[in-house]
């Protein structure tokens, strides 16, 4: 492999995938998709069907599957995950001995910027390709579109953050905006709802999106509720949500759907 190129593709749905990246798909010799076991299939079928919209009928000689290794619990949450990356990238490299692939593309959800790991994969590949990035929709940028809001209040910064974080160290010091990333537990639970208001969404883009919105006190048990059942319906689940401490527009009301 001489050349990796890191394709953002949004959060699922086709119409995500920027030009540039259905130009490094068509000019990749091969194209890496990672299966997460059974429950998690939909996801590989996902990003195979991304390569279908722009290779056509190609796209089944240019797919190379591999099995995604499972992050081992540990204690140490930090070493586990570098002990994770480093069974990913030998992963990587045995797919690929299989072929004789100079340009590689690899299809990251969201954007490999934000809260994804593969370009810190990718540095332990030896010998070490070249790395290329195409840019992708974010899903907070999703998110926000899903709901029709703008991420930042006028001259405020906004906090993005973990799940794993926010339940250990609760609202971070000084900040009015927190978007929250990684959160398989809805660790807003742990914080005191009074005086915040959430805006969550899962399957964003994907016809099977969902959203709810409104005072977090509110429609805290309606999020546990509709995540747990859509989750148990697909297998899995990804979703994100943002809090604001403070809402100017009082007269927002609280939905899901």
């Amino acid at each position: 492999m001489d050349e990796l190129v890191l394709i953002g593709i949004g959060t699922g749905s086709p119409d995500h995938l920027t030009r540039e990246g259905e130009a490094e798909i068509r000019g990749a010799d091969c194209i890496l998709v990672p299966r997460k076991g059974a429950a998690k299939a939909d996801l590989a079928e996902l990003k195979k069907d991304i390569c279908v919209s722009v290779l056509g009928e190609e796209a089944e000689s240019r797919i190379l599957e591999f099995d995604m290794p499972v992050r081992a619990s540990s204690p140490d949450y930090l070493e586990s995950v570098d002990a994770w990356h480093g069974e990913i990238g030998k992963a990587w490299s045995a797919a690929l001995e299989a072929r004789n692939a100079q340009r590689v593309a690899l299809l990251v959800w969201g954007d490999p910027s934000l809260y994804d790991s593969t370009l810190r994969i990718a540095a332990r590949l030896r010998p070490a390709p070249k790395v290329r990035v195409v840019p992708g929709i974010t899903a907070l940028q999703a998110l926000t579109a899903a709901h029709a809001i703008p991420l930042n209040e006028v001259n405020a910064p906004v906090t993005i953050t973990t799940g794993r974080r926010l339940r250990e160290e609760g609202w971070p010091e000084g900040a009015e905006t927190v978007a929250v990333m990684l959160d398989g537990e809805l660790s807003f639970r742990h914080l005191d709802p009074n005086h915040l208001h959430v805006w969550w969404g899962a399957y964003l883009g994907m016809k099977d999106q969902v959203l709810a919105s409104g005072p977090l006190a509110e429609v805290v048990a309606r999020i546990v509720e509709v995540r747990a059942a859509a989750r148990d319906a697909h297998g899995w689940i990804m979703d994100t949500y943002l809090l604001k401490r403070r809402i100017r527009d009082a007269t927002k009301h609280s939905s899901a759907s």
